[in-house]
């Protein structure tokens, strides 16, 4: 059997229970991608295990907060957990959105574990032709 070892995995393993985990006053990151998708700005958060009603999604402004809680999974009373290394609590993101997006549209849809935003453009800030008028018309004032 071939094993990969990596020596720094135990002290994450260490440093993450000792940290404990997140709760809503401090809550841990949660990883994510973010990349421009033609005319909309597209957002995915990983967050394995988390059920759709423990997600919370917030816009205020241009401030753009995404809170999760993954909670322990319900056992039989004669259950003893031999190992545990996958975290459990509460995981929060803020992003800072531009102006040029429009955060009332934005769209929201979790599937296989990934909470994938997407935001688009606002209209106000898609490139634009502006026509150009002709000066002939000109006018004498007088006095």
């Amino acid at each position: 059997m071939l094993m990969r070892t990596d020596p720094f995995r135990e002290l994450d393993r260490l440093a993450q229970q000792l940290m404990g985990p997140g709760t809503w006053s401090k809550p841990s990151a949660m990883p994510m991608d973010a990349y421009r998708e033609g005319d909309q700005y597209v957002v995915a958060f990983d967050l394995p295990g988390v059920t759709a009603d423990a997600i919370d999604i917030d816009v205020e402004r241009n401030m753009l907060t995404v809170r999760a809680e993954r909670r322990p999974l319900a056992t039989a009373d004669d259950v003893k957990v031999e190992l545990s290394e996958r975290p459990l609590g509460v995981f929060s993101r803020q992003l800072v959105l531009a102006d040029t997006l429009d955060t009332e549209r934005i769209q929201a849809d979790y599937d296989a574990g990934v909470l994938t935003l997407r935001i688009p453009i606002a209209e106000r800030a898609k490139p634009r032709k502006i026509a150009i008028g002709s000066g002939s018309g000109r006018k004498e004032i007088s006095s």
